[in-house]
């Protein structure tokens, strides 16, 4: 686990909440894109919104997933009343089953397609949760904490914002929204609904600020049809889309194009499998009667009669894609197959991503991406959107959310160009606690917040220092030295002997720094120095000088001293 630099530094815990008052504390999803997830307090009682997870970095490595940090809720989960979950992207409900196995009974609101989501994923975690769902227009009453759920526009179905109501007031949370007025299923942001809200009094907004330096309006999804069925009209061979496997819109488009042109298309990667059956089964996904074939029939099929959707438009080296780009999979493409990346590059995956289109480029195959066509479109809110939110629900106080911090800042840039008081705009991190009070948000303190890394079946006990020694490995390689000493005669008996990886493995550029060594060693006991630990530490140092001045390098020195 790992903690971060903070832009409240200073701050200590927070003191006991105040009567009437209401205590937000952000556990992921601020200064990130990803691990979403929000603690809201009220009377003793705890109120979750969304529990998602982080996809790693290149520096993270071997890392699969990176985790809130429940530590804060670790004494108080008896105190939970539900975890809200706005919609079915990984990075809201990701982490929903590291969370459940801490208390299984936790119930999870949702809508009919986020809960089934969530529902298979813990089905593979041998978790059978306590659902209920909800839709658009509903209100319920959770302990001290009044809901009322509204419907908004995302790139999955059935997304939805969340009104919560409590003695201290009332705070929106729009979780992930734009205001695509022409979407692909006929259901658009409840503009009205806000509106409403508005009237009678927002205290907080919590809004999306992932886009909030695009300026202007989001285009509509449906104009990305025509561009995809002109790829398709170009193509002579087989069809490659990868997009998120939870972008059903764009699977549906996909399939529409795929359809109309006699291919049929099959899913490819187990979380792109799960959830488009899911979507289907639930009539999310509408797919024609003999479009749809299995993964390993594909080879049966003329080339131009193919379609495959599948995962890895970020890069992920272990996804499909990624797999076809270094001829690790059984697909394959070459000359007159098309790929497209039907997604948005999340920031830091630029070079995992060029790497897949140059591999693919490489083999033969042409490559369509954002960067090049208008094959994806975003679903966040642009500025001007986020704009016009601000001005219809009028809110007293403001904390932007969902983005990195220059996203944080732009969209408080909105909030006050909109009238809102730079004073009544909380821009915080990860672990900041703030509460309102008497209708004012104030910073209040920090809560402890890292990173907590999921690397195979372990969960957590990944740190930050093991997570530099495997980019040592990765970038300097390593050395390690065998050295056998008598101490009591103050020789060195063996050695040293040099073996190493990720570096020069010709022995003689060791020569000089054994010579070098030895004589360290020799000196050391001479003085009078036994210990072994001490003499490994002597090798380590006498040797990382040597390798940073003649060699420029830092590997991890792995030394061995054995007493004769």
């Amino acid at each position: 686990m790992s903690g971060a630099a903070h832009t409240h530094p200073g701050l200590g815990p927070p003191e006991a909440l105040a009567a009437d008052a209401l205590r937000i504390v952000p556990l992921g999803g601020l200064g990130e894109i990803g691990r979403n997830m929000a603690v809201f307090e009220y009377d003793g009682r705890l109120l979750i919104l969304d529990c998602g997870v982080l996809f790693p970095e290149e520096d993270q490595p071997g890392v699969d997933l990176i985790l809130p940090d429940f530590s804060y809720l670790a004494d108080r989960l008896d105190d939970v009343e539900a975890v809200v979950l706005t919609h079915g992207h990984e990075d809201h409900i990701g982490g929903v089953p590291y969370l459940l196995r801490m208390r299984p009974d936790i119930p999870l609101l949702g809508s009919r397609l986020t809960l089934a989501l969530v529902e298979a994923k813990l089905r593979e975690f041998k978790i059978k949760p306590y659902t209920f769902e909800v839709r658009e227009g509903q209100s319920e009453q959770l302990g001290p904490f009044g809901l009322q759920f509204l419907a908004v526009n995302h790139s999955i179905p059935d997304a939805l914002a969340v009104a919560i109501t409590t003695g201290a007031g009332t705070v929106v949370h729009t979780g992930d929204f734009k205001m695509d007025q022409l979407p692909l299923d006929g259901r658009i942001t409840d503009l009205n609904a806000l509106a409403r809200l508005g009237d009678d009094g927002v205290d907080l907004l919590m809004i999306d600020s992932t886009n909030a330096e695009v300026p202007g309006f989001v285009p509509a999804e449906a104009d990305i049809q025509e561009v995809l069925e002109h790829v398709f009209d170009e193509t002579s061979g087989r069809i490659i889309v990868a997009s998120f496997a939870s972008h059903i819109h764009r699977v549906q488009q996909v399939i529409r194009a795929a359809a109309s042109r006699g291919r049929k298309v099959a899913f490819v990667g187990r979380s792109m499998v799960r959830n488009m059956n899911v979507a289907r089964d639930l009539g999310y996904l509408s797919i024609p009667g003999n479009t749809l074939v299995a993964a390993d029939r594909i080879d049966e099929l003329p080339d131009n009669e193919v379609v495959l959707v599948c995962t890895g438009s970020q890069g992920e080296p272990m996804a499909v894609l990624s797999r076809i780009a270094h001829r690790d999979h059984r697909i394959s493409v070459g000359d007159g197959d098309t790929v497209v990346l039907a997604s948005s590059m999340i920031p830091g995956n630029e070079n995992a991503v060029n790497r897949v289109i140059n591999g693919l480029t490489r083999l033969g195959a042409r490559v369509v991406h954002q960067g090049n066509a208008f094959v994806h479109v975003s679903g966040h809110a642009a500025a001007g959107e986020l704009l016009y939110v601000y001005n219809i629900v009028k809110p007293s106080n403001v904390m932007p959310v969902h983005g990195e911090p220059r996203h944080l800042r732009a969209n408080a840039g909105i909030a006050e160009l909109s009238g809102v008081p730079a004073e009544r705009i909380a821009v915080v991190d990860d672990g900041t606690v703030v509460d309102l009070v008497d209708g004012v948000v104030r910073v209040a303190g920090v809560v402890p917040c890292g990173y907590v890394y999921v690397d195979g079946a372990s969960v957590g006990d990944i740190t930050e220092a093991a997570l530099t020694d495997r980019r040592i490995l990765g970038e300097e390689g390593f050395i390690s030295v065998f050295v056998v000493v008598d101490a009591a005669s103050g020789v060195v008996a063996v050695g040293p002997e040099f073996h190493a990886r990720g570096f020069s493995e010709d022995a003689d550029v060791f020569a000089e720094i054994s010579v070098t060594l030895r004589e360290a060693l020799t000196r050391a006991m001479s003085e009078g120095v036994a210990d072994r630990h001490q003499l490994a530490q002597i090798t380590r140092r006498t040797v990382g000088r040597w390798v940073s001045n003649q060699h420029r390098r830092r590997p991890m020195i792995i030394p061995v001293v054995v007493e004769e």
